[in-house]
């Protein structure tokens, strides 16, 4: 039988273990990878409400908001490539201070501009190829309880939402799904957007659903997004809940889970 000094010598043991795991945890989130969970369905199909992902930090180097250290850049980013073109990545909103997640549509010198719905890069429309239509169940989702808009609204609670779907490829080559609610929505025409030096112009998949650079910051929008707010690359899903709570384990997405994000 264990006398009380071997008990209490066990329980400093664990304490100690505990205190250790918690600070290489603390740190391997602060230098490498930080989670994410995705909180609205601005990058639909892409993303879903529910998914939870670690977003590189490593993949542009740190930047004045990622950098873990007192000699952090006072803008710019230091150790990193740039971001390209299709890159799904978690910024800081350069007014609000939250983090967004959007994918990159425009880098610094580009003009932009959305035509009748289409992206047009550089005076060059965009490649796209129409897919099946994007089916979800009308009902709320995630944490916020968030209601989804559909093409064929009004569906009653428990029908079935439709959101017409296609994909998208930049000139890069690079190719994701795209959704469309509805035609002739205020940011389906703009003028031309000429993305700063320094700065990324950044558009959710689920575009008559997002909040993203085509809508300035001056008006509460989000405008360009200066290099020094990037903190890092969504690569993968980890995990994905459809339900209220991770708890639900009912409603976990298993065909989601370590998914690669395109």
């Amino acid at each position: 039988m264990a006398s009380k000094a071997e008990k209490k010598e066990g329980i400093w043991e664990t304490v100690k273990t505990v205190f250790w795991a918690l600070i290489i945890a603390g740190i391997f989130r602060t230098l490498f990878f930080q989670p994410f969970w995705i909180p609205s369905g601005s990058m639909k199909d892409t993303l879903l409400i529910g998914d939870f992902l670690f977003v590189n930090k490593m993949a542009y180097g740190y930047s004045a908001v990622s950098c873990p250290f007192s000699m952090c850049p006072i803008d710019g980013r230091i150790l990193g490539s740039d971001p390209e073109r299709g890159d799904v990545v978690v910024f800081r909103h350069p007014t609000r201070g939250v983090d967004f997640i959007k994918r990159v549509i425009g880098l610094p010198g580009d003009r932009i501009q959305m035509r009748d719905g289409r992206l047009i890069i550089n005076d060059e429309p965009v490649q796209y190829e129409d897919q099946p239509d994007f089916i979800e169940v009308k009902s709320r989702q995630g944490s916020q309880q968030l209601m989804p808009r559909c093409v064929n609204d009004p569906v009653p609670d428990g029908g079935e939402c439709i959101k017409t779907r296609m994909t998208e490829t930049l000139p890069n080559g690079v190719s994701h799904d795209v959704l469309n609610i509805v035609d002739g929505w205020i940011a389906d025409n703009t003028n031309v957007f000429t993305v700063p030096e320094g700065s990324y112009f950044f558009m959710g998949d689920n575009r008559d659903n997002s909040e993203d650079s085509r809508f300035p910051a001056v008006s509460g929008g989000l405008g360009f997004v200066p290099a020094e707010y990037l903190i890092g690359r969504a690569d993968r899903i980890m995990f994905s809940s459809a339900g209220k709570s991770l708890l639900y384990f009912w409603t976990w997405r298993g065909d989601r889970f370590f998914k690669a994000i395109h």
